[in-house]
């Protein structure tokens, strides 16, 4: 069974920082975060998962940002409401001109 860990914003930040600041001194930015996520007690996955985030917010690296992402997933929810509504609207009027048709002429 996996338990699943929650670290602070500050110590995220901090672990960050730690990476951009002392991979000068490793061979590889890799091995920097492998070494800094011993340090703090997370895996050296979690750690680069929040070196890449930050990359992608300070726009060092290609990809949506987070701000952006997140706009993207509400433009796509807002899209299938209203697709959902046209198409329930579309119905409703076509049940009520097949309802005009059949009714009887006076």
């Amino acid at each position: 069974m996996h338990k699943k860990t929650r670290y602070s914003p500050e110590v995220r930040e901090r672990a960050v920082r730690m990476v951009f600041e002392h991979q000068a001194d490793y061979d590889s930015q890799w091995a920097a975060m492998r070494s800094i996520a011993v340090k703090i007690g997370c895996t050296a996955e979690t750690q680069r998962k929040w070196v890449r985030q930050a990359e992608h917010a300070q726009g060092l690296r290609e990809g949506l940002r987070s701000a952006d992402r997140e706009w993207l997933k509400a433009l796509e929810r807002e899209n299938r409401e209203l697709k959902r509504a046209n198409e329930i609207l579309r119905k409703a009027s076509a049940f009520f001109a097949q309802a005009e048709l059949d009714r009887r002429p006076k």
